[in-house]
């Protein structure tokens, strides 16, 4: 009888995970797609690439449909883009405009159907390509142990006014979003360049250089608590930070020296932090994958047993799609850090935007607070 009655709760287990898992089909009819090319998705979730364009191929039924077919858990909240393979070659709108993410919620099996007629390598899309002031661009970056990339320094307004002064030194990821539109993977920057140029020229924070590092393909992984990720932040620590420090104007202090970042740019941004504090004070993490999913940091902090490290970290997040599944890592990391001594309002600034979206246009919005939280004597 018991053999029986362990059986069928399996079976009432196994039914319930069943139920639980949602089918959604995705049909595209792609025009312009070349013999060689193929269709990709690239979304918010592991199935759909995280956001990388050219890791989850879509399937070539004929000459013009592309389809494949996914099992998500019911409520899950999915944001995504079509590519032939690159953000150069994302799907237009029929307009030839980049276009904003599909959205959907799973609730119950859903076929979607897409119609893609133009695509941005085939068209010079009307995006500024400009950077507000004086910068350096560095091509290629030779690093040792990870994908070479470009670099770029923006300098503030009163560089060359003097041989002597010195300026501190914010060091920024997916530096191809940090201030130029038309480099931006969907055509919004965070136009850190005109926030801080004007924020400078206002007198609300001292003159600072930003160093924007290129992401890679390899992303996900060098942004997160993976081998590759100690190798990213290996050399910025001690290829990138030593040749800025040695080619530019720089107070190389930590005291002078932050990290900041968006989603997993905010969590390789903590991380820095967090296993470098000899190097860094303050951290910005905006919209932070701290728990979600594969990615578990607060694990790593909750471990901790040292002494208190000599941080100050900025928190900020929004409530819409993906910032909501992000909402339960930060609260957990939040009590984890308060658990370790740090306090809200002291050792922590944490803001939520209950109506602000997971992408640039939000997280711009919020850089004249997170830029002047950097010089904030409190």
């Amino acid at each position: 009888m018991r053999k029986i009655t362990l059986t069928l709760l399996v079976s009432i287990f196994v039914s319930i995970l069943t139920f639980a898992q949602v089918k959604v089909t995705i049909n595209v009819y792609a025009n312009s797609v070349k013999e060689s090319e193929k269709v990709f998705i690239a979304g918010n979730h592991t199935q759909l690439g995280e956001w990388i364009p050219n890791r989850i191929v879509l399937e070539q039924i004929d000459s013009v449909l592309w389809m494949k077919t996914f099992l998500f858990n019911k409520n899950e909240f999915l944001e995504f883009k079509f590519t032939k393979g690159d953000w150069s070659k994302e799907a237009l709108t029929n307009d030839k405009t980049v276009p904003p993410n599909h959205k959907l919620t799973v609730i119950n099996d859903t076929v979607l159907t897409f119609k893609i007629n133009y695509w941005k390598d085939e068209f010079r899309i009307s995006v500024p390509d400009t950077i507000t002031g004086k910068y350096v661009r560095i091509k290629n970056f030779d690093a040792k142990e990870i994908q070479d990339r470009d670099v770029i320094v923006w300098l503030p307004p009163d560089y060359d006014s003097s041989d002597s002064k010195r300026y501190p030194v914010l060091y920024m990821h997916d530096g191809q979003n940090v201030f130029n539109p038309a480099t931006s993977t969907l055509g919004f920057d965070w136009r850190i360049d005109e926030i801080a140029d004007s924020l400078i020229s206002l007198g609300d924070v001292p003159s600072f250089i930003v160093v924007a590092i290129y992401n890679s393909g390899r992303r996900f992984y060098e942004y997160s608590n993976t081998e590759e990720g100690e190798k990213y932040m290996r050399f910025i620590v001690s290829e990138l930070k030593p040749f800025i420090d040695k080619n530019f104007k720089t107070l190389s202090t930590r005291e002078n020296t932050f990290v900041g970042g968006s989603s997993m740019g905010g969590l390789i941004s903590f991380m820095l932090g967090w296993e470098y504090p000899e190097i860094f004070s303050r951290m910005i993490c905006i919209s932070p994958a701290f728990k979600i999913r594969d990615v578990d940091y607060v694990s790593v902090v909750k471990n901790y047993s040292g002494a208190k490290k000599p941080l100050k970290i900025y928190i900020d997040n929004g409530g819409v799609g993906l910032e909501a599944e992000l909402q339960a890592g930060i609260d957990e990391m939040l009590k984890v850090l308060n658990d370790l001594g740090f306090k809200l309002n002291e050792d922590i600034m944490w803001i939520k935007d209950n109506e602000a979206e997971h992408n640039e246009i939000a997280w711009s919005k919020r850089a004249p607070k997170f830029l002047k939280f950097l010089f904030d004597k409190n």
